[in-house]
């Protein structure tokens, strides 16, 4: 508890530094706002055009993407600094983390906010709630219940992608190109229906990235889809806990591989 209590003050502090600049900061947000607001619009015009996507309408396909981007929002909140993490390590910046009593994965993921992440969550929840009155779901305590489960579930499996990755860089310094790749597969494959790729593709979807962990198995759930899968609904049902164990086996990688980390001396 003392290490949370730690790493919320860290992250706070972090927080203020970025919002110090209100006009950026606006900037930030609303750029943010139209990059996702866009991606979606993309999706609209498809479905449009063809009704539906593997069966699934455009209320359904906009529950997935607005469940999707809120859990990147909230993946975002310490995901964030992993793209300057090569910089760092190639800089000797991150030897300021191994000199200090407090473990340097926590000191990193705290040390700055991303502040795109309040666009990317407003934006999340407009699609989210729209989708919800487009599907006219019955929501009950256990599916509420479900869903914020899933929510940091997902938001945690985004994490331990980014901490796999950077964990790379102790290694090959260098990671940035990877970041930019995996945000790029997540968005682009975690927006839609993973019966569309085949099976081949969803299997490695499922348990290599496991992208279909984030948001496509719990809209499954709570849109009783679960007929679909290409897997047993028991994963779909579990998929928040595989978060955490995903979080677990990247914190291991990560710490593992800090071992190779070697300090250019400036």
């Amino acid at each position: 508890m003392k290490l949370v209590a730690i790493g919320a003050k860290l992250w706070l502090a972090g927080l203020r530094g970025g919002l110090q600049y209100r006009t950026d900061t606006l900037i930030v947000i609303v750029m943010a706002l139209f990059f996702q607001g866009t991606g979606f619009a993309f999706a609209w015009v498809v479905l449009s055009r063809f009704e539906a996507i593997a069966g699934w309408g455009l209320g359904e396909i906009a529950f997935l993407y607005g469940l999707r981007l809120t859990i990147h929002a909230v993946a975002g909140v310490l995901a964030g600094p992993f793209f300057g993490l090569e910089w760092q390590v190639r800089s000797g910046a991150f030897d300021r983390y191994l000199v200090r009593p407090v473990p340097p994965l926590l000191q990193f993921m705290t040390q700055s906010v991303q502040i795109s992440v309040v666009g990317d969550l407003l934006g999340g929840l407009a699609i989210f709630a729209a989708a919800n009155a487009l599907t006219d779901l019955a929501w009950t305590p256990a599916s509420v219940a479900y869903l914020a489960l899933a929510i940091i579930g997902g938001a945690l499996v985004q994490l331990a992608i980014r901490i796999l990755i950077g964990a790379i860089t102790f290694r090959w310094q260098t990671s940035q190109s990877f970041m930019f790749l995996s945000d790029s597969v997540v968005s682009t494959y975690g927006n839609y229906p993973l019966t569309i790729f085949g099976s081949v593709l969803g299997f490695l979807l499922t348990f290599l990235v496991p992208i279909a962990f984030v948001a496509y198995f719990p809209a499954t759930v709570l849109l009783g889809r679960t007929d679909e899968l290409q897997v047993s609904p028991v994963f779909a049902f579990a998929a928040p806990l595989a978060g955490v164990i995903w979080l677990l086996v990247a914190v291991i990688v990560f710490n593992r591989e800090l071992g190779q980390y070697q300090s250019s001396g400036s």
